[in-house]
């Protein structure tokens, strides 16, 4: 019945013309044990729909993580993938969903993050204190359970897109080994990811930049002019700690380009230039 429900969904996406991906969102998984956040005690997510029909999420109040796991994981990587939004919403569709599937397809393992997001309506949460703990805890999550998921422990990273990509980089920076007061036996795995994919992301300018970072991968549009000159910026802060640090800058591209069908050009193939990056680190 619910492979049927799903094909469905998957006929009337098409029926449609929706270039997104129909998600089973009973997959997802709780970051948190109910006694931490209850979502009973919440206003249910909101959803609303953007040019191309990308679904865009917002009023996150319980974060959550979609596995997108293949067959068989061909590099043992796992990664946590962080939309972008502006911390008021999570472009689920173009900058989580579509990303995740392509990398599951390829026989990389990848999770999509439903984080708390400090500039929704009405928001009460903070960057540095609930997205954050959100990335991390969902690197916790999935290292604590890598054997289920074929993923090796050491392999496990984040990939983030804009606002998202300003978090997952931040989780390199934040990441530690240990969390004091650990509610449970997740919470007690490392936090610090083994690789960081940076894709257009928001106020890295000020990053700091040590010898225990984790390799990056930077990626921007030409046209989307500052972040690009700032992902130089950080690029080279890189090189001059001797750091491993890739970056790709695309020509006649801007911002919030993801991965879409209208993609045009050397742009459209940047998650295999991701994967051939991640195969590199890999050996």
């Amino acid at each position: 019945m619910k492979n049927f429900i799903i094909e469905v969904k998957n006929a009337l996406a098409k029926w449609l013309g929706y270039n997104v991906l129909p998600i089973d969102n009973s997959a997802e998984i709780s970051l948190y044990p109910t006694d931490v956040i209850d979502p009973k005690k919440f206003s249910k997510e909101k959803l609303r729909f953007a040019k191309g029909n990308l679904r865009v999420i917002s009023n996150v109040h319980s974060p959550s993580i979609m596995p997108f796991i293949p067959a068989k994981n061909t590099l043992g990587a796992g990664v946590i993938i962080a939309p972008g939004g502006a911390h008021s919403a999570l472009w689920i569709d173009h900058e989580g969903y579509q990303p995740a599937k392509w990398l599951c397809e390829h026989g990389v393992a990848a999770f999509v993050l439903k984080y708390r997001l400090s500039m929704d309506v009405n928001s009460s949460y903070k960057v540095s204190q609930h997205a954050l703990s959100d990335i991390q805890r969902a690197i916790r999550l999935v290292r604590h359970q890598h054997n289920q998921w074929g993923i090796k422990k050491s392999f496990i990273g984040v990939m983030g897109f804009s606002a998202g990509g300003e978090l997952a980089g931040l989780a390199a920076i934040h990441g530690d080994d240990q969390k004091e007061n650990a509610m449970d036996e997740i919470d007690r795995e490392s936090a610090l990811p083994d690789f960081q994919a940076l894709i257009y992301p928001a106020d890295t300018i000020n990053f700091s930049v040590s010898k225990e970072y984790p390799p990056i991968f930077l990626l921007a549009g030409a046209k989307d002019t500052e972040i690009a000159n700032d992902i130089s910026v950080l690029h080279r802060k890189y090189q001059q700690l001797g750091l491993s640090s890739e970056i790709h800058i695309y020509d006649n591209v801007d911002h919030g380009f993801g991965v879409q069908k209208s993609n045009q050009g050397e742009v459209a193939g940047w998650l295999e230039r991701f994967l051939e990056w991640l195969a590199k680190l890999s050996s």
